[in-house]
């Protein structure tokens, strides 16, 4: 776990120098906050450097990791997985060793996108842009969905659509997995609190948002979700080791 920490420390240099770089632009501008964020750091260094760092440091440490948690809460070897922001292929890229049914990645920036169509090397596998809010895909045909550092980035109200499109393109007993920060772990505070400094000096970034357990049950309970399991960020949960940010696992019933 050192060599992860240390990747996110770099990667968040680098995040540093970008935002320098930013013109201010509403945080609720979901696609233009973010190609604006990736131009940045495309302007910064080498392109291949900048679509990784682009979604975080340790991003050779992290995808296998999310793979491991993928498996563990039940995605099957041959079912079909919705990955929303799927970025620059972060978990594509080691996925498409193991996962042999039907990937759907979306994200809002379409340099990401087609970085991670490139690494993924997955031609039977479908990646595409969107502007907002929404999963392309008809109801019920997801084994699982999965937001690995998104609903982090957008507000409680986006975030809540996003759960009732992820249940709506799930199978019945279908799971929707996300990852989330919380103000209860110290790692977490420290981002919300440097948020709040980044805000006073207005400066263009992609939002940090917290969300406890409690706000996670009632939206559960107001979707027709069960709450299968909520982790936080340092706890063991597979071999592979942990995000630093926690995790919840939902099924539609």
């Amino acid at each position: 776990m050192a060599s992860l920490a240390g990747a996110v420390r770099r990667g968040r240099r680098f995040f540093s120098r970008a935002r320098n770089r930013l013109q201010p632009v509403s945080q609720t501008d979901l696609k233009a906050v973010n190609v604006r964020f990736v131009d940045a750091l495309k302007g910064l260094m080498p392109h291949d450097k900048a679509m990784e760092l682009a979604i975080g440091g340790g991003f050779e440490l992290i995808g296998p990791i999310e793979v491991g948690l993928l498996r563990h809460y039940g995605l099957p070897r041959d079912g079909y997985l919705v990955d929303v922001g799927c970025g620059s292929g972060r978990l594509a890229k080691p996925l498409s060793a193991w996962l042999t049914g039907r990937y759907l990645g979306i994200d809002l920036v379409p340099a990401l996108v087609a970085h991670a169509r490139k690494i993924a090397a997955r031609p039977d596998w479908r990646f595409q842009v969107i502007d907002h809010i929404g999963i392309p895909e008809r109801d019920a045909q997801a084994d699982m969905v999965c937001f690995f550092s998104v609903l982090t980035h957008l507000t409680h109200e986006q975030s809540y659509w996003y759960l009732e499109e992820a249940r709506r393109v799930l199978k019945p007993g279908g799971r929707a997995v996300f990852s989330f920060l919380e103000l209860r772990e110290p790692v977490h505070l420290k981002i919300f609190l440097d948020t709040v400094e980044a805000m006073k000096r207005k400066v263009a970034m992609p939002m940090n948002t917290c969300i406890d357990r409690e706000t996670i049950g009632v939206w559960a309970d107001a979707l027709g979700l069960d709450v299968v399991e909520i982790r936080g960020g340092a706890d063991p949960v597979v071999a592979e080791g942990n995000l630093g940010q926690s995790v919840c696992v939902l099924a539609k019933r």
